[in-house]
């Protein structure tokens, strides 16, 4: 996951906040940024179902506000003050009540949004976490306007204990939670542990029986040239072999998935709408090449190549007898620095007469890149397969990796496997690999701006967002955006929103990005500063860029969204009061 390292934010979800300083907005970017103001005015029409002590429901009409009597400009709200409690304390939940804009039925012209679960949505023991609090959560994301949310399906929970023993115990809560709440879900097939990177705030290692056999032959996790091993994610150097009780990796991952599909068939096509598929550390296509988590590497490092178990060595050695070089098939490059020196410091990356670009560096980046190539379009024909005609997307998350992006050999891309220099693009032949498939491409890092970064490091997420634009459309397949880091400002706001509008040459059909996923929902989230913030964001991205009304319209109608959580959930907040 791409990031800054003006932007370390820490771990969130999960974490308890103050609810009694509603003017103080923690976990706010550390840039300078000041809120727009945002033009109260309650919905026409509005009507509110709340059932009273006696169990009646009563209807009532709105009445206009004025800005000063508007309740987001007092203490914290309500509703907001009872989701942030409702996540920082095990409280009684809220009734769950009704709302409705009487007559008005909202279409999506722009980019529709899903919100990022917390990554310990479901507990160890395959429950619902915070159960009260996450329906009380996805309540309000949907009557902010929100389309659905994304959540990962740990492998390392489902089928923790043994091979083909899949428990879905927890999932099948959540999942009928999202559809009563008529949220759509994106989820994620996360076969990856959870811990060691970026926003990583709980552990959930690979299933047991995986551990066991890592342990007996300890090349089958990632290992960099001083034999250090990473344990995030298989090598994709095992991805055809069968050292899993008998079955491939890629077997493994096909089988959890026909199992996510036999298991919630009943939901696919309605409330889960999209299978993200996972492909490396942190769910995304690349090598892990960048572990922060043990302190191995800090931003702005070039990473390191993971191509050093014996598999990848063996597959590096047949490539260079099948190509004619087998002097080059012994190891990788050993001249490529370590994790946190910069281009510069290595020879293997310097800009002039840098191994990058020599004969041998080209005939190696190749099959480094290539090899991860073909991990994806193995695990996308299996998902393809399994997933055709069922009515649901398919999407693979690649890493922004915009650090060093203005030098010439782009070397943090390179280790991560994508082979992308000043010379070369590497975001097309991954584009095209998930066209062949149908896959969306989705990527992160769309929040941030340039000038935010450390300007010594070259860093460019803005020019880095615009390639991968121009990548897939001329590969022709959808793309969908992330923010990499929380951010909770209205300056982050307009950049997501500048970048999914696609603004870029030869869009002549005025496409935009199909989906955003927002990272992610926290007690932050739901302090009154920010979630008035957030709200106005959803309504904008749903207009889109085609959108006839002016930016003040939206954000006025935008208003009408916040306001109607205040009459829902006060009744909910005396309930929980007592």
């Amino acid at each position: 996951m791409a990031f800054s390292i003006t932007h370390q934010i820490g771990a969130l979800a999960g974490t308890p906040i103050s609810v009694t300083e509603p003017n103080k907005s923690s976990g706010e970017s550390t840039a300078s940024v000041t809120a727009s103001a945002v033009r109260k005015s309650p919905a026409a029409g509005l009507t509110c179902k709340i059932q009273n002590p006696e169990g009646k429901e009563t209807g009532m009409l709105t009445p206009p506000m004025s800005p000063c009597r508007s309740p987001v400009l007092g203490a914290t709200r309500p509703d907001l003050s009872v989701a942030c409690q409702a996540y920082a304390t095990e409280v009684e939940a809220a009734p769950v009540l009704e709302h409705e804009l009487r007559g008005h039925v909202e279409k999506i012209n722009g980019v529709p949004v899903f919100v990022m679960m917390p990554l310990d949505s479901v507990t160890m023991n395959h429950t619902v976490n915070r159960k009260k609090a996450m329906n009380a959560s996805l309540q309000a994301l949907k009557s902010a306007g929100v389309e659905g949310i994304m959540m990962d399906v740990w492998w390392g929970l489902v089928e923790r204990d043994a091979p083909g023993a899949y428990n879905w115990g927890g999932y099948n809560e959540l999942l009928e939670m999202a559809k009563k709440h008529g949220l759509k879900v994106q989820a994620v097939m996360s076969f990856h542990q959870c811990g060691g990177n970026v926003g990583d705030s709980c552990t959930i290692p690979l299933p047991n029986w995986v551990v066991e056999e890592v342990n007996n032959d300890p090349d089958l996790a990632y290992t960099d040239q001083w034999g250090k091993r990473n344990y995030e994610y298989l090598s994709l150097g095992v991805d055809t072999l069968p050292v899993l009780k008998g079955r491939t990796p890629v077997q493994c991952y096909a089988d959890f998935m026909r199992a996510f599909r036999d298991n919630f068939k009943h939901l696919l096509g309605d409330t889960i709408v999209e299978v993200q598929v996972g492909m490396g550390p942190a769910g995304e296509l690349r090598y892990p090449s960048y572990p922060e988590g043990d302190g191995t590497w800090s931003f702005p490092g070039i990473g390191a190549f993971q191509c050093f178990d014996k598999y990848m060595l063996s597959s590096l050695k047949a490539y260079c007898e099948s190509e004619g070089k087998p002097e080059w098939g012994s190891t990788g490059p050993t001249d490529a620095g370590h994790y946190n020196n910069w281009p510069e410091d290595t020879p293997f990356f310097r800009k002039e007469g840098g191994g990058w670009n020599s004969t041998y560096g080209e005939f190696f980046l190749g099959w480094y890149s290539q090899m991860l190539l073909d991990h994806g379009e193995r695990i996308l024909s299996s998902a393809k397969a399994i997933y055709e005609n069922e009515g649901v997307k398919i999407s693979v998350k690649v890493a922004g990796i915009h650090w060093h992006y203005g030098t010439r050999s782009h070397a943090p891309e390179l280790t991560a496997g994508y082979y992308n220099t000043r010379f070369r693009d590497g975001y097309l032949p991954i584009a095209q690999m998930f066209a062949r498939h149908g896959a969306i491409f989705n990527f992160t890092c769309i929040e941030m701006h340039d000038h935010e970064q450390p300007q010594d490091a070259q860093c460019s997420p803005e020019g880095l967002v615009r390639q991968v634009a121009l990548a897939t459309q001329k590969a022709g397949v959808p793309l969908a955006g992330e923010n990499a880091l929380p951010r909770y400002d209205d300056y982050a706001h307009e950049q997501i929103l500048q970048a999914s509008a696609l603004n870029i040459k030869g869009n002549t059909e005025g496409k935009q990005m199909c989906a955003f996923t927002y990272l992610r929902m926290n007690p932050q989230l739901f302090q009154a500063d920010n979630w008035r913030r957030f709200v106005s964001f959803v309504k904008k991205m749903k207009e889109g860029k085609n959108t006839h009304k002016c930016r003040e319209e939206v954000e006025r109608e935008a208003e009408h969204f916040v306001h109607v959580t205040t009459p829902l959930v006060q009744e909910a907040a005396v309930a929980l009061m007592h």
